[in-house]
């Protein structure tokens, strides 16, 4: 496709068709609309699959039949319909059940303002889980981010077997922007590792040495057990101590200990400066325009751009922080990320920019807590 104008939903979608997506579910709701309308365009000439459940809960639960039957599912919602899933996040999380779900957050609370970003959903997307056990969630910036992060989170939607969130902004997901498609460094496509023929199936035992389990789709030749109450390796349901504690160990464990491999972040390193700023999102963008602001001024600063927000990337932000005598956070929220910094910076001065009216952070309300901080 060579040089392309596109907005990031639409980026999103063709993302996931190269990631290998063929079924989407969805409901229609501002502003995540353009993807499902997308889709429907791209999967049916591919055989793929696209509809429109009667609401959020349906749509999700679509996807997660079609992912337990093998295929690779996407479904995109906003603020009040993330709230619907929550229940089906549980589901994907404690059965296994691969899936990526795309949030184009927008002003909240409950139905807000339908036409005005933020990034207040990020808290939520990490606990919307009973159970608190550890999702994935991934945030673009642009939308080549929103491209190859789509491909990313299928990949470590089957990897992982799990739910993979991006965490997208209506400002991201509605802007246009040129987008050079043939000269993209694509990852290679990951597909979920499938049961061996010649050995007997346990749905949720794993190999020696690993974490997540192998795959057989449901509605196959061998019988498949799937559960959405606390159960064993062998998918009954089980009360006994030992077995519950070995299955909520393994699905934290399945991705905090592997964080390191899906650490995304950009950097823009700046000689001499004392000041750090780290941000997520579009507010990355104008957190860039102000540190280059400041680059010749004397107080110089340097930029953290984080991708992978949760499991938290603990050892990167303390590497990169370690530099630094003070940090300063900005996102579209009044305090919510933030609040990982503080739990693992203790020995640096952290000043946040925190806003949620609708509006954008602009470079110059980072580039004034840079100079005055």
């Amino acid at each position: 496709m060579g040089l392309t104008l596109m907005e990031g939903n639409e980026a999103i979608s063709w993302g996931a068709m190269a990631a290998g997506c063929n079924f989407f579910a969805g409901y229609p709701i501002t502003p995540a609309t353009t993807i499902y309308n997308t889709m429907l365009n791209l999967l049916p000439p591919q055989g793929g699959v696209c509809l429109q459940g009667e609401d959020e809960i349906a749509s999700i639960g679509f996807c997660l039949g079609a992912a337990m039957s093998g295929m690779k599912t996407m479904t995109a919602t906003s603020g009040p319909g993330i709230s619907l899933y929550s229940e089906q996040i549980s589901f994907a999380i404690g059965s296994e059940i691969p899936i990526v779900i795309v949030d184009v957050q927008r002003l909240g609370p409950s139905t807000g303002s339908a036409t005005k970003g933020a990034d207040g959903d990020i808290q939520f997307l990490q606990w919307s889980n009973t159970g608190g056990l550890p999702v994935i969630v991934l945030a673009p910036v642009d939308v080549k981010d929103c491209y190859l992060l789509t491909m990313q989170a299928f990949n470590l939607a089957e990897q992982y077997r799990c739910p993979v969130f991006i965490a997208a902004n209506k400002e991201v997901s509605m802007t246009r922007e040129t987008i050079d498609l043939d000269g993209l460094n694509l990852p290679q496509k990951i597909d979920r590792r499938t049961a061996a023929v010649d050995q007997s199936f346990l749905p949720f035992g794993v190999q020696d040495g690993e974490l997540v389990p192998d795959f057989l789709p449901i509605g196959g030749d061998r019988l498949v057990r799937q559960t959405s109450s606390t159960h064993g390796a062998d998918g009954y349901i089980t009360t006994a101590p030992d077995q519950i504690a070995k299955m909520q160990q393994r699905l934290d464990d399945k991705l905090k200990k592997n964080i390191s491999a899906f650490t995304y972040y950009d950097e823009y390193l700046v000689s001499g400066a004392d000041t750090l700023v780290i941000a997520y999102g579009v507010t990355a963008r104008a957190a860039m325009t102000a540190v280059k602001r400041v680059q010749q001024s004397k107080t110089k600063a340097s930029l953290l751009i984080l991708k992978t927000l949760w499991p938290v990337p603990e050892q990167l932000i303390l590497e990169k922080a370690a530099p630094y005598q003070r940090v300063v956070m900005a996102e579209m929220n009044l305090g919510q990320y933030v609040r990982e910094l503080q739990r693992l910076l203790t020995d640096k001065k952290i000043d946040f920019l925190g806003q949620m009216d609708g509006e954008l952070i602009k470079p110059g309300q980072i580039q004034e807590v840079i100079q005055n901080g």
